[in-house]
């Protein structure tokens, strides 16, 4: 099969929409609402759980052995913690991030009575005050507060704006897309990967393509905080790709171009067979590629197994620089993985025998366990 043609305006227009959404984890509605509109316009049929979770449906010839390939809408965010009497707010993370990323960030508060506007700032703000204090206050959530923009100097009138604990803070995205295809905003993490996913289903719709079996696009809303995909799968589902950030930095293999294959996260190897088919997609169809690990990282992988699903699990990830902070990505990665999403959506089936939750050894996989070519050459034969 050939490279699909991947819309990559629509896959960068998508991205700046959703970006300007803001979805901080328990607080997705209104993007669970734009998406669900999107995928009625792409006309695919979807269908929503109690609390927003998006389960779209691509059918396939087959019903059961489905595969889902896995998102998440939720970004990180912020929760009011306490009023605190000088007017300012304290906070607490939603989702793990250092505080160090939110200071001096542009905010939103959403209250029950409406949104308002501030800035995340440290205890000691200002230099003009604290001299060389502001250089070695420590860092941490206790360290920083909330300055409301509104005239409120003490706790009670900002009780009278309508602003309680409980309420959840947005952050600004101070998204930029580039000329050269770079990409810098807040919440690439996951909103990049949604937008590669609707590109891939995008571009599946437009070829009418015909795939072996049910493909479940799921976008999930609770990723953040660790409950991601624990109760989104459906029984006939048997391979979930989830498709989030990787981190390239100092000891990692990721990159901000191709796909980033994960084959390990904090939580385990990812599977054997669905990660080396991936993998082999890439190769025949020279789609660039590389493998990474990730020590202090899960996915909606993590969370589906975890929930007990029995499922084989993989994770193709866009290579990001500063996760969980101010960060870049390359409008290439997303483009190479909508192109090996579509792939395998489309590819063959190959281990029958998962369709059975149960079964005999007949059709069981192997691994390999024989010494590799050329591994007892003599040396002095390579010059």
């Amino acid at each position: 099969m050939p490279l699909p043609n991947i819309d990559t305006d629509y896959l960068a227009d998508q991205l700046q929409r959703l970006l300007a959404i803001p979805s901080p984890t328990g607080y997705t509605d209104p993007i669970v609402r734009y998406l669900s509109e999107e995928l009625e316009r792409m006309g695919v049929p979807f269908s929503v759980t109690r609390r927003g979770a998006i389960l779209a449906l691509y059918r396939g010839r087959e019903v059961e052995g489905a595969r889902a390939i896995v998102s998440h809408l939720d970004t990180l965010g912020a929760t009011v913690k306490m009023i605190k009497d000088n007017g300012r707010l304290e906070l607490v993370p939603v989702g793990t991030w250092s505080a160090r990323a939110a200071e001096t960030t542009r905010c939103t508060i959403l209250s029950d009575e409406g949104a308002f506007r501030g800035t995340i700032l440290p205890l000691k703000a200002s230099g003009h005050t604290f001299n060389e204090e502001i250089d070695t206050q420590p860092v941490g959530w206790q360290h920083v507060e909330l300055r409301v923009d509104a005239d409120c100097t003490d706790r009670k009138s900002v009780e009278a704006l309508g602003i309680n604990i409980g309420d959840h803070v947005a952050i600004d995205t101070g998204t930029e897309f580039l000329d050269n295809g770079y990409i810098v905003s807040r919440h690439l993490d996951d909103k990049a990967g949604v937008a590669a996913m609707l590109a891939a289903l995008k571009a599946m719709v437009d070829d009418r393509v015909r795939v072996p079996v049910d493909i479940h696009f799921i976008f999930t809303i609770t990723e953040e905080v660790g409950s991601g995909a624990s109760a989104v799968l459906l029984d006939n589902v048997v391979a979930m790709v989830s498709i989030d950030n990787g981190t390239t930095a100092p000891g990692q293999n990721s990159a901000e171009f191709g796909v980033t294959i994960g084959m390990a996260d904090q939580v385990g190897p990812f599977d054997y067979h669905l990660t080396r088919k991936l993998i082999r997609l890439c190769t025949d169809n020279g789609i660039r590629h590389q493998r990474d690990v990730f020590r202090y990282y899960r996915s909606d992988s993590a969370s589906a197994l975890e929930g007990g699903a029995d499922v084989r699990t993989a994770l193709i990830t866009f290579g990001i620089d500063a996760s969980h902070s101010y960060e870049r990505i390359h409008i290439h990665a997303l483009k190479s993985i909508a192109e090996l999403t579509y792939l395998y959506a489309a590819s063959p089936v190959e281990i029958a025998r998962d369709v059975e939750e149960l079964a005999g050894l007949e059709g069981f996989t192997e691994q390999p366990t024989e010494p590799a070519p050329h591994s007892h050459d003599d040396p002095s034969t390579h010059g």
